[in-house]
């Protein structure tokens, strides 16, 4: 689930793959990668151009079902490779950390106690260099209707620091 390469100017950092991910072998090829496309404003073929966007996942596997979804990333994943892939990832100017696990690694006690309010301080982390963002998931529908200053405010931002990164690549 891992597609990457020197040149990429945006890293996309997300939990680890479900089940359809899984079987296709392909990131981000369900609903919630449809999702995420469309907060980017990115057709396909740009989203799956390693030599611009980088996906680096927290868990490299499906970490199997668990009684409310999804099980987590397994954590030795990210601790054995993103030492590792990260460096090689030289020419990344944003890295946009989707959902709690990778806001987690990435910002450790920089962030907020829930993922609501560290994707509400969204401005906070831009000066860094990421982008949190909840996952795209159709289950977080619900959190989409009640937070719609994130579509309103958040997503333009998100549009604006992909578009630059990836227009600086070109020149």
């Amino acid at each position: 689930m891992l597609r990457a390469s020197g040149t990429a100017r945006v890293l996309l950092v997300g939990q680890a793959p479900g089940t359809r991910v899984h079987a296709s072998g392909i990131p981000w090829n369900d609903p919630s990668g449809d999702r995420l496309r469309e907060w980017l404003d990115l057709d396909r073929d740009t989203f799956y151009d390693e030599g611009a966007v980088a996906i680096v996942p927290m868990g490299f596997c499906y970490p199997g079902k668990g009684p409310s979804g999804d099980l987590p990333p397994r954590p030795e994943c990210s601790a054995l490779w993103h030492p590792r892939l990260l460096p090689l990832l030289r020419q990344v100017r944003v890295t946009l950390l989707i959902g709690s696990y990778a806001q987690a690694y990435f910002l450790g006690d920089r962030r907020k106690a829930t993922l609501t309010q560290t994707v509400q301080a969204f401005r906070d982390y831009a000066a860094q260099g990421f982008v949190v963002l909840p996952h795209p998931s159709p289950r977080n529908r619900l959190w989409l209707k009640k937070n719609p200053w994130f579509e309103r405010d958040c997503v333009p931002m998100l549009r604006a620091a992909v578009a630059e990164a990836l227009a600086d690549r070109r020149r």
